[in-house]
């Protein structure tokens, strides 16, 4: 079983340095799913403050592929086979919190769903779903 530290080391050694630039927090991980925060930078704002959709897009399948991870019970290289992203409102505050769970795993594929808010406010800002190949 992963806890976040250890889930944080291997975010650092596994995934590319623009990713990393967004400066991902695991804060939770276990078997019915992960939650990874990075806070709102210059770095990712646009116009008005608002988080880019890239960033935003990122952070969803980063955390999912975490929650493969905490379902699988341990860290493994699996694939991003689609990945669908729905803006819900601006992204705007000192956080943004991604949410995601495994919602079928196979023996090849599993299936995943996140949601993201912008805190302090806790407003849902955008969700996503995705398939993830093992191989």
């Amino acid at each position: 079983m992963l806890d976040p530290a250890t889930a944080q080391r291997l975010l650092e050694e596994n995934f590319a340095p623009w990713v990393l630039d967004l400066r991902p927090t695991v804060t939770s991980i276990d078997a019915a799913g992960a939650v990874l925060e990075i806070p709102v930078t210059p770095h990712i704002a646009r116009v008005g403050g608002i988080v880019c959709g890239q960033a935003l897009a990122t952070l969803s399948d980063t955390t999912m592929v975490f929650a493969c991870a905490g379902f699988l019970k341990e860290f493994k290289p699996v694939a991003t086979t689609n990945l669908e992203t729905r803006f819900l409102s601006a992204a705007r505050g000192e956080t943004i919190r991604c949410t995601a769970r495994i919602i079928k795993g196979g023996r090849a594929l599993l299936f995943a769903e996140a949601t993201l808010v912008s805190l302090p406010e806790a407003k849902p800002v955008a969700s996503a779903s995705a398939t993830f190949f093992q191989p």
